[in-house]
């Protein structure tokens, strides 16, 4: 049930984001030319394809080894702290911005690239006022340790860290 419930949200939470917001601001424009990037255009397919797959290999993740959903109203009982948890605390919402930075390039639409800028500052407010306090609450000491441990949103360059050998798991 657990991954019927994430799929249903990555559908609408995620798919909202990545393509029906994206499609209405593509098909509002009233004859913008697009940004000359030529055959370059295609590398957007890239991020599109890794920032979906950074997005499903955590919400695998959260559904397996959290017992939860990347829903705000079903969250995982368990802190999840492997996979990509390890180098960043919020990898989902950077394989989202992936998405929407890569069709900004593929469909070469600089309102797509302004509309992932506003994306990502809602998603740093929402981390820091709504996410971070619940997570603290919920997970008590070890989420403060694994908040020391793994930065929010840049992998450090020091390599791998065992992040449950640092929270006490």
């Amino acid at each position: 049930m657990v991954l019927f419930k994430t799929a249903l949200f990555t559908v609408l939470g995620p798919g909202t984001v990545t393509i029906l917001v994206p499609y209405y601001l593509l098909s509002s424009r009233t004859h913008v030319p697009p940004m000359n990037l030529g055959i370059l255009r295609y590398f957007g397919v890239l991020p599109i394809i890794g920032g979906a797959l950074v997005y499903l290999r955590c919400a695998l993740d959260f559904a397996i080894k959290g017992r939860g959903t990347p829903a705000p109203v079903d969250p995982p009982k368990e802190l999840v702290v492997r996979g990509l948890y390890r180098y960043v605390r919020n990898p989902m919402y950077i394989g989202v911005a992936l998405v929407v930075l890569g069709e900004a390039v593929f469909f070469r639409a600089r309102i797509l690239f302004e509309y992932a800028a506003i994306a990502f500052i809602f998603f740093h407010l929402f981390v820091l006022i709504y996410e971070e306090p619940i997570l603290r609450r919920k997970f008590r000491e070890s989420y403060d340790r694994y908040c020391r441990s793994v930065p929010r949103w840049v992998p450090r360059m020091r390599g791998y860290i065992n992040v449950q050998d640092h929270i006490g798991r």
